[in-house]
């Protein structure tokens, strides 16, 4: 008795559910289903070996990607470079997921069969060129600004324990001069409290002195790769970076 093949298109969209660590992939024939799956790791030669195995199977239609945003983006970015078009598959219902049962398997498949029927359609963030530059300074950005807030808060809790001459010769001061002031403290001894309040509120104005003059070049950096694209400059998101800043008062 003869049984015949599957029937295939040679048309395949795939379908990726991403990780940390790993990718799981799922090909799905747009007549024939799903062929087969695979596991690659998170790195230059997995997504190669990815883009390799899914043009096997035929013409690649679409690549949908879970996580673009995140745990995707490098994948996404990989095969956008190669020419593929690459749509974000979304992540799954995690309710439904409890229900039946965690799978990255089926959530490729998922992924795969979104993309075929149309559900996957919004195409992700570029991760290239001066939009990208700019996220990832401005990660280092807004992190220094929040550590050089807080320094400030703590150096300002510590001033109310502090003699009374020291409260009199900060009181008033800008933060720029505060810490100033601060830094140039010149603890020579480690006997008491005093002693210690004076070492903690120097290292902590040093702090915020770095802090401050890190978030400052990271401005300024992020501010020059504005000016030079007019389309990053034209959005409302960074807009922002082209406005003349005040000092830190």
């Amino acid at each position: 008795m003869q049984t015949s093949e599957q029937p295939r298109s040679g048309h395949v969209v795939i379908g990726v559910d991403t990780h940390k660590h790993v990718h799981v992939a799922a090909v799905m024939d747009t007549i024939g289903g799903i062929l087969t799956t695979l596991t690659i790791p998170t790195d230059t030669g997995g997504f190669q070996q990815l883009a390799d195995w899914a043009g096997s199977f035929g013409d690649v239609v679409a690549l949908g990607i879970e996580g673009t945003g995140s745990y995707g983006a490098t994948l996404a970015s990989f095969l956008r470079r190669a020419g593929h078009k690459v749509v974000e598959a979304g992540r799954p219902d995690r309710r439904l997921r409890r229900m039946n049962g965690k799978s990255d398997t089926l959530d490729a498949e998922n992924a795969a069969r979104a993309v075929l029927a149309g559900f996957a359609t919004a195409t992700p963030k570029t991760a290239d060129g001066e939009a990208e530059m700019i996220r990832q300074l401005k990660i280092a950005h807004d992190q220094a600004v929040e550590q050089r807030a807080t320094a400030m808060v703590t150096i300002k809790a510590i001033l109310v324990h502090a003699s009374d001459a020291l409260r009199r010769e900060t009181a008033g001061k800008t933060q720029i001069s505060l810490a100033r002031q601060l830094a140039a403290l010149r603890p020579r001894r480690l006997e008491g409290p005093e002693d210690a309040l004076r070492h903690t509120l120097r290292t902590l104005a040093k702090r915020w002195q770095y802090l401050d003059a890190e978030a400052k070049e990271l401005t300024k950096m992020i501010g020059d790769l504005v000016q030079r694209s007019p389309r990053t400059c034209s959005s409302p998101s960074v807009s922002a970076w082209t406005q003349p800043r005040r000092s830190s008062s």
